[in-house]
């Protein structure tokens, strides 16, 4: 017997095998509403934040994702500022991406405000930094165990960058204008860099040759020379910086410029700002898209993330997030 199906049948056919088939694993944008105390995760593709996930403490201000982009970590922060008077978190919330769960918690067995969390490039180990204790905490990411502790040698060591090696770590130390250079195998403080009065967030270039952080005193990012661990100059912006990234072809640095409501694409090489761009207020932190085709700038006043076409340089889409945006992370 010879089966026949029409055409119009067919298509209406396939449609239905189509919408059933499960949707391969997305990319997600991943970002911390620390206003509103949750996780949300965004769909790129779509500009949507399609779900929040709560992270059960207050408040959660940076998250990484695993190796793997199934899970995100979250460190509980507080309810203060850095330096500031608040509740000193002391937990680390482990939350899964697909089911939207919180699936785990490190307690640092006492308040640490800890803060930024980043991946080791190589050993996939988490670090974290925690702040009261004047030190990076690093952990195993699978069994949720502290294995060290790394002494920056200073107060307020709120964010972290690593080298694409693995081999060492860049602590920007707020209150103290510092720079703290870390030997993240050895565990140990190699040396400390004056910057200001105040810094804020730090970046690295993807060779390793350059760190940036943001001079709070000054509308400039000073330049550290990883080779020499010292301050290799700087570099004027149209207003004081924040949030920092790097594309990964080496050639531009994004600076979120909150006061001027704007971003400023630095070109790394010529040392200089060739532009700026408006986005929505307050701009904290920059991720950029691994392939590089995109910047994403979240916005804290603005409950929204500003996407910006690395090709041309303008705003492409604006996507609504929760109150105080500001941590990103990319899962993939």
């Amino acid at each position: 017997m010879i089966l026949r199906m029409n055409a119009s049948r067919f298509f209406a056919a396939a449609v239905v095998v189509l919408t059933l088939a499960p949707r391969a694993r997305a990319d997600w944008l991943l970002v911390c509403n620390k206003g509103a105390h949750t996780l949300g995760i965004i769909d790129p593709e779509a500009g949507k934040q399609i779900a929040t996930v709560a992270e059960d403490g207050i408040t959660g201000h940076e998250v990484v994702a695993s190796a793997d982009g199934t899970r995100a970590f979250v460190p509980i922060y507080g309810s203060g500022g850095v330096g500031s008077p608040g509740t000193d978190g002391r937990l680390l919330r482990v939350i899964d991406i697909a089911s939207r769960k919180i699936v785990g918690t490190v307690d640092f067995g006492h308040g640490v405000r800890p803060h930024c969390a980043m991946l080791g490039p190589k050993n996939h180990h988490l670090y974290v930094t925690t702040e009261l204790d004047n030190c990076v905490t690093e952990i195993d990411p699978e069994a949720l165990t502290i294995l060290g502790k790394i002494p920056t040698g200073q107060k307020e060591s709120h964010m972290l960058c690593i080298s694409s090696d693995g081999r060492r770590g860049y602590t920007a130390n707020v209150g103290p204008g510092t720079v703290s250079v870390l030997d993240m195998e050895a565990r140990q403080l190699v040396t400390t860099i004056s910057i200001s009065k105040e810094t804020q967030r730090i970046s690295i270039s993807p060779d390793d040759r350059w760190v940036f952080t943001a001079d709070q005193t000054a509308s400039r990012l000073v330049v550290i020379d990883t080779s020499k661990n010292e301050v290799a100059g700087s570099i004027a912006v149209t207003a004081t910086a924040y949030g920092t990234a790097p594309t990964p072809d080496g050639h531009w640095l994004i600076a979120a410029l909150p006061p001027a409501k704007k971003v400023a694409i630095i070109d790394i090489g010529g040392r200089k700002e060739a532009q700026t761009i408006d986005v929505p207020a307050s701009p904290q932190e920059v991720v950029v898209r691994p392939d590089g085709s995109a910047a994403y700038v979240s916005c804290s006043e603005s409950r929204q993330i500003a996407v910006i076409d690395t090709k041309t340089w303008t705003v492409s889409k604006i996507i609504d997030a929760d109150r105080g945006a500001d941590g990103l992370a990319w899962a993939k």
